[in-house]
């Protein structure tokens, strides 16, 4: 059995992530929004809001919790992919929106989950 790939741990992580949100009582949307402006790992609403949601994952925290890996061009990237969204779901019926990061760090063995509600504020 060959070990597991980037793909495969990255597609484990957002798994975690949403299951652990879905126990929070946000409701899945949709997985994986592909367009070419980037991609949002989760889109999920919490209560009134469409939450679009990053997930990071690293092996050890030793360089830095999982959710510091988010670079201002990534932010940008999920700030256009999330615009993009909008404007092809008609703007999600006016619903408050935010971005929301979840960090999971993996350490001998366990995983510790991280959510940041509303990471970074985009104003319109």
């Amino acid at each position: 059995m060959k070990p597991p790939t980037h793909r495969d741990k990255g597609e484990q992580a957002e798994q975690l992530a949403c299951h652990y949100l879905q126990a929070q009582g946000l409701r899945l949307t949709q997985r994986n929004y592909h367009c070419r402006l980037g991609e949002i790992d989760l889109i999920m609403e919490d209560r009134e809001s469409l939450v679009f949601i990053e997930v990071r994952y690293r092996r050890k925290g030793r360089f830095g919790d999982a959710i510091d890996s988010i670079t201002p061009a990534k932010r940008t990237r999920l700030i256009a992919a999330a615009q993009h969204y909008l404007q092809r779901t008609g703007g999600a019926q006016n619903k408050p929106c935010r971005f929301d990061v979840v960090g999971i760090t993996s350490e001998k063995g366990a995983d510790n989950i991280m959510w940041l509600r509303d990471a970074f504020r985009v104003e319109s």
